[in-house]
């Protein structure tokens, strides 16, 4: 009867280890199975996994249809500098900011009463009788847009008196007096920085900028820059070129 028992106990014993091996290591579909229902992991899935480059940016949003179209900055203006030397190229530099395409007989625009003849036509005492007939106007007048103390005064020092034509070589020689006022000889010889000559240029003539992009008389009577700095530096260098 003992053995009877014992045999049953040992019966049943082993169909517990069985069940339990049976738990620790399911079949081989059973384990597919619950792979399949398994949440995603560190290494589940045969297309992402640890070792698995990671997909590619998405691409950038569209921009929206009233988008402005993005372009390059826009390029300094090209710049016509005539002369054979460097002054002529320069007073063609300052010309293009001051008078622009009406060169030597160029009056300021804010003169209500013009003259009747076209400058160079003119002599210096038909101008000053000119100024002296219309006050309360701007008088700039010439390629250099001389303004009348410093028309005087330039004049004065070249010895050109009132029957002297306003011709374009008398406009140039009096713009040569303020080339010097402004520290040629000193920048030419290389004891003035490009700079402080450009700013001294631009103390004479308003249409010329400072490194901020306004005339050194902004907005004083009407005046501005008609240049950009770009421009301005970008001449110098052409007629200057930087060494180095």
């Amino acid at each position: 009867m003992a053995r009877m028992i014992w045999a049953v106990v040992l019966v049943c014993m082993a169909n517990v280890a069985q069940a339990e091996l049976q738990s620790l290591f399911p079949r081989e579909d059973d384990a597919v199975r619950q792979a399949a229902a398994a949440p995603g992991s560190l290494f589940a899935g045969g297309n992402v996994g640890m070792f698995t480059p990671p997909p590619p940016p998405p691409p950038p949003p569209a921009p929206p249809p009233d988008a402005a179209p993005v372009t390059p900055a826009a390029a300094a203006p090209t710049l016509t500098l005539n002369g054979g030397s460097r002054v002529d190229r320069l007073l063609s530099l300052i010309a293009l900011a001051e008078a622009g395409s009406a060169g030597y007989d160029a009056v300021q625009h804010g003169a209500r009463v013009r003259p009747t003849k076209p400058p160079t036509r003119m002599t210096l005492g038909e101008i000053y009788a000119w100024i002296d007939a219309t006050p309360g106007q701007p008088h700039a007048i010439g390629r250099y847009q001389f303004i009348p103390d410093t028309l005087r005064r330039v004049a004065g020092l070249r010895g050109y008196g009132p029957e002297t034509p306003f011709t374009p070589e008398v406009q140039d020689s009096l713009a040569l007096v303020l080339l010097e006022d402004a520290g040629l000889a000193e920048f030419q010889a290389g004891r003035m920085e490009r700079d402080r000559f450009m700013h001294n240029l631009a103390r004479i003539w308003a249409g010329l900028p400072l490194p901020n992009g306004r005339s050194y008389y902004d907005g004083y009577a009407g005046n501005k820059a008609t240049i950009t700095w770009a421009t301005f530096a970008g001449g110098m260098a052409r007629i200057w070129p930087v060494e180095g």
